[in-house]
């Protein structure tokens, strides 16, 4: 397992060149919220937005996971810690105010970064309007 990439994965950079290609900025590997344990992958800091890029054996994508013949209990088990802690990280992120996009490796990038951008945009457009309005 030590050879699995934690980062820079080729979905995540393709996704990452996309959203460059949209005119997006963002950052890498950052933790949206410092006290809490917990990375995105991609990261729009000032409308609250982070991206999760996940793999579909490692986190059991609904269309594509295929339960391991090798070890089928320890992966199973890991399978299901990490859909568990996905979850979490969920729920810590959105009760801090962050929405949390996940995009699973299959997706078309391109098509996913016009979603996320759909996203920022509509969150950085709220922005402007509470502090033009002094909320």
């Amino acid at each position: 397992m030590s050879k699995i990439r934690g980062r820079d994965t080729k979905p995540e950079i393709a996704l990452r060149r996309a959203l460059r290609g949209l005119g997006l900025g963002y950052r890498v590997g950052m933790r949206p919220l410092p006290d809490v344990r917990r990375t995105g992958d991609v990261v729009f800091p000032a409308p609250k937005v982070v991206v999760m890029v996940d793999g579909c054996f490692w986190h059991g994508c609904p269309e594509h996971y295929r339960p391991s013949t090798q070890r089928a209990a320890f992966w199973g088990q890991k399978v299901e810690q990490n859909i568990n802690r996905d979850l979490d990280t969920n729920r810590i992120l959105e009760s801090r105010g962050w929405l949390v996009i996940r995009v699973w490796e299959h997706e078309e990038p391109i098509e996913a970064a016009r979603k996320i951008a759909l996203h920022v945009l509509e969150r950085r457009q709220q922005l402007k309007i509470s502090k033009r309005d002094g909320l």
